[in-house]
């Protein structure tokens, strides 16, 4: 049988089943990723389908043991103190791995133990664990799925760059002369140096998001988020603003769309990134809702398995808000930051991604 490798992130992901099947709790996280003690949900199952005629259900039945059943019939009993056991040493192995996918020889026989082929189970949308929880307040026993983002390892994307986040600008005030110099600087800020440039002579003034798709998502949160996020974008490759909340900030500032007072932009910025987190994707049309209807779990560096569930949503998006940034892709791989001409105007697009604060 071939060996069993993943990255940090990976690795971070069957943590998460080990750590909840134990603790038997998901507790809530303030803005700031300090768990609130008071502020928990009990687990009743975890539910799990590695393949198609495979649906195992992880029921935690008491304190001592978690009972699975496989197409409802029941196959085994494992102790809570066992798969605690094996998230202590899960834990241990991901801290001391590398940058690149490495073997837990513990964690697979944990994976064994609770009859795990793969170290995450596929999913079809930003759901990385589904739960069946306890609202202690109601009594309702929903099924939810959350994504699950790592601080053990590199800091995770938020939204990825590719050829759909590009914006496109039109750039005024240049030449033909003007654009092959602009094209040919290959500085170590490159595109920095290529918008400083194209303000030394003229103005970059927005058009459209290039992909119709991520364009009309963004129209569903907001009719001018497009512009918004432009904006954050000069913001950003002019030097302006490194992060998303300084963004925000400038932009309330100067408010280029219009509103009619401050806070506007704060609002639409945690609505955007929120929206990102749990379900939408450029590529995808989005009709608003959740895919990952339960919320966000994040382990933290100390192994803690904290959640931003529906319930504390302003927790989240302030927690989005202050600890995302933009960050620069390849420009040759997604194809921007270079001007061209199209019917006799000159055009120059830029790239939105966005990835967590390490």
């Amino acid at each position: 049988m071939p060996r069993i490798t993943g990255n940090k992130g990976e690795w971070s992901e069957l943590y998460v089943f080990l750590e909840l099947l134990s603790s038997g709790k998901l507790y809530a996280a303030d803005e700031n990723l300090k768990k609130l003690e008071d502020i928990f949900f009990p687990i009743l199952k975890v539910l799990r389908e590695e393949q198609a005629d495979k649906k195992s259900e992880y029921c935690i039945a008491d304190n001592e043991k978690v009972e699975l059943f496989v197409n409802n019939a029941i196959v085994k009993t494992v102790s809570r103190d066992l798969i605690s056991d094996y998230a202590k040493k899960l834990y241990s192995g991901i801290k001391s791995g590398g940058d690149r996918a490495f073997e837990i020889p513990e964690a697979e026989k944990a994976m064994k133990e609770l009859d795990c082929e793969k170290i995450k189970a596929p999913s079809t949308d930003k759901s990385d664990i589904t739960l069946q929880l306890f609202d202690i307040n109601t009594g309702y026993k929903p099924i939810c799925g959350f994504s699950i983002k790592s601080e053990l390892g590199n800091a995770p994307t938020l939204l990825n760059a590719g050829k759909t986040t590009n914006f496109r600008f039109e750039v005024t005030g240049i030449t033909d002369a003007l654009m092959s110099e602009i094209n040919a600087i290959d500085t170590k800020n490159k595109i920095l140096d290529r918008v400083n440039k194209i303000y030394e002579n003229g103005e970059l003034k927005f058009r459209k998001a290039e992909n119709k798709t991520f364009s009309e998502n963004l129209m569903l949160l907001d009719s001018v988020m497009e512009e918004i996020l432009a904006e954050s974008l000069l913001l950003n490759y002019t030097g302006k603003a490194s992060t998303c909340k300084d963004a925000v900030e400038l932009l309330e500032e100067n408010n280029p769309v219009g509103y009619p007072k401050k806070g506007y932009y704060e609002y639409k910025y945690k609505k955007f990134l929120c929206a990102v987190a749990l379900g939408m994707t450029p590529s995808k049309v989005w009709d608003g809702k959740d895919e990952a209807n339960g919320g966000y779990i994040v382990v933290t560096t100390n192994g803690d398995v904290l959640a931003y569930h529906i319930y504390n949503r302003d927790f989240f998006e302030q927690y989005l808000l202050d600890n995302t940034k933009f960050e620069r892709a390849s420009t040759t791989r997604h194809q921007f930051a270079s001007v061209y001409k199209e019917d006799g105007k000159y055009y120059f697009d830029l790239n939105l991604q966005i990835r967590f604060i390490k």
